[in-house]
């Protein structure tokens, strides 16, 4: 372990870890462009300039090690005037569309201008122009001019991706990031490129222009697009008088998990939640009243009893599966995990994307619930009456049930076409809309937040 000083404050850390990372774990702030925990050095941006005793000049705290004794500044006269000048060489051609940008709010050049206080230009000649709204390909948006050249998506798809869409053509003052000639950015994971943007020069093409960011809540939920359970946040608003919707998802940090990224497939699974709702309690296809479903509910599996099958859906909570169980027993039912549906040989990689499409299939065995993959006829031949809960393939499960002439009923927070076979239907919160824990498929138990209002 080394001691070190900064801006008067003794710290521990390792001896030999990276400067930038020792501060930004202690809250010290430092500006920076190129660096990214998950990239690691660069060294182009120069804006995580310090002074450190005993040296002629300021040092890049990005490729700085730890050294036992250190005196370092992140503050003061000298150094502030460095910083300053790296600042504005890196505004000298950006344009100032802050109000239209979807960045704003959320942008680290923002930020630093205005800490900095960068108000008037002292440029007497026009700006260098790029291309604007340039699309990449994969949902992502480029415009060049806000670019300050990281090279973060560069660095993602070269180190990351190992798909090498993108790079730095050009020279001097027209050196632009761009995709390389005849190429789209192409993969799984390109829209983490946006996340990764300190600025506005990448942006979402689904989400640009649809909310600004200062109204967004935020919670911290668990993707449920496979078994990974890869941590994501979910940006969410409720507008006066319209219900609550979901914009984005974006990854959050947990190195045991998924690291930094998420796959662009689970960063759109939000859609899903905004579309389709199921609200209303239905018997016999006519809309009731949630006390008089209830009733007709209990009564149905109060009289099959032990000839009702209860199918519930691998990407549950392990609470909910508990709950179940539970009721299961009560009843004298029989409970099955139904994963038809939940498994894709085409989806998965070797890096965050499981073929296996179930949350919290690992959960389910771990309670000792009894797992079946086989079809919806196979799973169901042998009960007299099938109560279904929040399965992915709703559809194929209630169309067997009726080709098997087994009355049945459902639990689901989506619309079915088959709703009118059912004898009674309840609506269910979605993932999002409740919390719950969840197993992922390398045996980590995770906490989803539920944060979406349901009306």
């Amino acid at each position: 372990m080394a001691q070190i000083s900064v801006n008067g404050k003794w710290i521990e850390a390792n001896d030999g870890a990276l400067l930038i990372d020792v501060l930004l774990k202690n809250n010290v702030d430092v500006p920076h462009f190129c660096y990214h925990p998950a990239l690691g050095k660069d060294g182009n941006c120069r804006m995580c300039m310090v002074e450190i005793e005993g040296k002629k000049r300021p040092q890049i705290a990005c490729d700085t090690p730890v050294v036992d004794g250190q005196v370092i500044r992140t503050k003061g006269e000298n150094i502030d005037k460095v910083k300053r000048s790296i600042l504005e060489l890196e505004l000298i051609n950006h344009p100032v569309d802050c109000p239209i940008c979807d960045q704003a709010g959320e942008c680290k050049l923002q930020d630093y201008y205005m800490d900095v206080g960068l108000y008037d230009s002292r440029l007497d000649t026009e700006k260098t122009h790029g291309k604007k709204h340039v699309d990449l390909g994969s949902e992502v948006m480029l415009d060049q001019e806000r670019c300050v050249l990281c090279t973060r998506c560069v660095r993602f798809t070269k180190d990351i991706t190992k798909t090498g869409e993108l790079g730095v053509l050009q020279r001097a003052d027209h050196s632009v990031i761009t995709t390389f000639p005849g190429r789209k950015l192409d993969n799984p994971y390109a829209m983490n490129v946006v996340d990764l943007c300190p600025v506005g020069a990448l942006t979402s093409k689904d989400f640009r222009f649809n909310k600004r960011v200062w109204f967004l809540e935020k919670f911290d939920a668990i993707c449920n697009g496979c078994a990974k359970g890869c941590n994501i946040q979910v940006d969410h608003h409720k507008d006066k008088y319209k219900d609550d919707i979901i914009y984005r998802y974006r990854p959050r940090v947990n190195e045991a998990v998924n690291g930094h990224f998420i796959c662009d497939h689970g960063r759109l699974l939000y859609k899903k939640e905004n579309e389709n709702r199921l609200h209303v309690n239905l018997i016999q296809n006519r809309e009731e009243s949630f006390a008089k479903t209830l009733t007709v509910a209990k009564a149905f599996l109060q009289d099959n009893g032990a000839d009702t099958t209860i199918v519930l859906s691998p990407s549950l909570s392990v609470e909910a599966m508990v709950m179940l169980k539970h009721v299961a027993k009560k009843y004298n039912a029989k409970l099955v995990v139904g994963a038809y549906g939940y498994y894709d040989e085409t989806f998965g990689d070797d890096f965050l994307k499981s073929n296996d499409l179930a949350m919290n299939r690992q959960g389910a065995l771990t309670l000792g619930l009894e797992v079946k993959d086989a079809d919806p006829k196979t799973v169901i031949s042998a009960a007299k009456a099938v109560l279904f809960i929040a399965l992915e393939e709703q559809d194929s499960w209630i169309g067997a049930a009726s080709m098997l002439n087994i009355p049945c009923a459902l639990i689901s927070a989506f619309n079915s076409t088959c709703l009118n076979t059912c004898q009674w239907v309840l609506p269910l919160a979605s993932h999002m809309e409740r919390e719950g824990s969840y197993v992922n498929i390398d045996g980590f138990l995770q906490h989803s937040d539920g944060g979406v209002v349901s009306d």
